[in-house]
């Protein structure tokens, strides 16, 4: 997502024509664009994205858990 947010803001300082990025090649300007989709593609492909996915599923189920147990009244109780 930085990658991406770098991009726009290459592009419109190169499109606006401001700084020493005016100057730059278009390659260079558009390179994070690229660079994006690279990171995308790998972290689809590796499970990065997945194993992420599942992380917070498993968070938020941790606290729904959580909660219904201080409902209850039953609080963090450990195992005898």
């Amino acid at each position: 997502m930085y990658l991406l947010g770098l991009g726009i803001v290459l592009l419109a300082l190169w499109y606006l024509e401001i700084g020493p990025v005016a100057l730059w090649p278009w390659y260079v300007v558009l390179s994070p664009f690229g660079l994006a989709m690279l990171w995308w593609a790998w972290a689809d492909w590796s499970g990065y994205t997945k194993k992420k996915a599942m992380e917070k599923e498993d968070a938020r189920k941790k606290a729904r858990i959580e909660k219904s147990r201080d409902a209850l009244g039953m609080g963090n109780r450990r195992k005898r």
